[in-house]
């Protein structure tokens, strides 16, 4: 199956006058904040670092070499849901003060490499009678409860959107499904994690990360949470994205009562499925992807990432962290989930069983995908060396 369908290829044609807008960033910058502090009524006066911030990335994106025009517009879509929601984010908080004081208590990360089963994990958690997790429609606009007319227009919009993401790589939804009203990642809130990287090779934007404070972008997280939980039921919040394995210490502070659910899988089957997904996501950022550039940006990447995780480890709350092996979860997971809930002090029920159930009835001709190392210029030795013992950890928890 191609990962890029032939619409992809003609609507890039199309869109190739989209790409002037990059030789003056700044100018396409200006505009998008406009249009955001119109839409909201409201500036950034009072938040200027935080728009500096999110502009240096900004900027990044249009530095990158052989981005193709849906690429571009794709950038400029996602930055603008970006500013429009923190500017509503930060009206709702100082037209309703006790949005404050909304207790987002005890909530669960689902973290580890990518594809060790974290999002059948959260999937299956956030499903729970009483957990939830943020909806994909929910985090594309943050906001209270809606009268239900505007809000099924908002999931309508989503779900459109998601449908023409489909079209456009139609290999996408067997790699990563995404639906308007289901659980999905947190990236989608909080405004600086690595996930940037997986996106386009930007570089300086990995040198600037080493030293953002990414504390004060869980604190966005926890105040979009508030919102979201502002007027309706209080249920526990599941969070997932693999990119939070980066940030465990800072997401501790910000969460101090937070538990963390830490997917294990052999880095081998990981790092070839990762550089699989990525490629694909890849295809239409830019109109030409380095599969071996990739493969060492990926590699490179997500062992930083374990061995921070490891090296934060010790710093954590005792008893935080919760070890799944991929193994034991996918070979047995009628007999190990509900262990997993006793785990994290939740109650394993009648529902829960059944919402297990859905989650495995997904059929194994829509899981499958093929990739290899080698495709990414990659071997088995190199995997070995980038991650060192934490692959004999791996087989020793399954």
């Amino acid at each position: 199956m191609r990962r890029v369908s032939a619409l992809a290829s003609v609507l890039n044609v199309a869109m190739t006058p989209a790409l002037n807008s990059r030789k003056d960033p700044d100018r396409s910058w200006a505009k998008i904040v406009a249009a955001a502090e119109q839409e909201q009524g409201r500036t950034f006066d009072d938040d200027r670092q935080w728009l500096d911030d999110l502009r240096f990335a900004f900027g990044c994106y249009a530095e990158v070499e052989g981005m193709a025009p849906m690429g571009w517009v794709g950038v400029k879509a996602e930055f603008a849901m970006r500013l429009t929601n923190r500017l509503r984010v930060r009206r709702l908080h100082a037209e309703h003060p006790e949005i404050a004081d909304e207790p987002i208590e005890n909530p669960v990360f689902i973290l580890g490499l990518p594809r060790t089963a974290t999002t059948l994990t959260h999937k299956i958690l956030a499903g729970s009678p009483g957990h939830r997790g943020p909806l994909t429609w929910e985090m594309y606009n943050i906001d209270l409860e809606l009268p239900e007319k505007e809000r099924n227009a908002r999931i309508g919009k989503v779900a459109r959107d998601l449908s023409m993401l489909e079209k456009l790589m139609p290999v996408f939804p067997i790699q990563h499904p995404m639906v308007a009203t289901g659980p999905e990642e947190s990236f989608l809130i909080v405004p600086h994690t690595h996930y940037h990287l997986t996106r386009a090779p930007i570089p300086h934007y990995a040198e600037w990360l080493e030293t953002h404070d990414r504390v004060t972008d869980y604190a966005y997280l926890k105040e979009s949470l508030q919102v979201l939980q502002y007027g309706r039921e209080r249920k526990r919040w599941i969070m997932k994205s693999p990119m939070d394995t980066f940030n465990l210490r800072e997401i501790q502070t910000v969460f101090p009562d937070a538990t963390f659910v830490w997917n294990h899988r052999d880095p081998v089957t990981v790092i070839a499925s990762t550089c699989s997904l990525n490629e694909t996501a890849m295809g239409l950022m830019l109109r030409r992807v380095d599969r071996h550039a990739l493969g060492r940006r990926f590699l490179d990447l997500l062992a930083d990432g374990i061995a921070r995780a490891r090296e934060a480890r010790p710093f954590l709350r005792p008893g935080s962290v919760i070890d799944v092996p991929y193994h034991r979860l996918n070979a047995d997971p009628y007999t190990y989930v509900p262990e997993l809930y006793a785990q994290i002090g939740a109650q394993w029920g009648p529902k829960d069983e059944a919402n297990l159930q859905r989650a495995l009835e997904r059929p194994v001709a829509d899981r499958r995908h093929e990739y290899a190392l080698a495709d990414y210029g990659l071997t088995h030795a190199d995997v070995d060396e980038a991650f060192g013992d934490y692959i004999k950890l791996v087989a020793l928890l399954n």
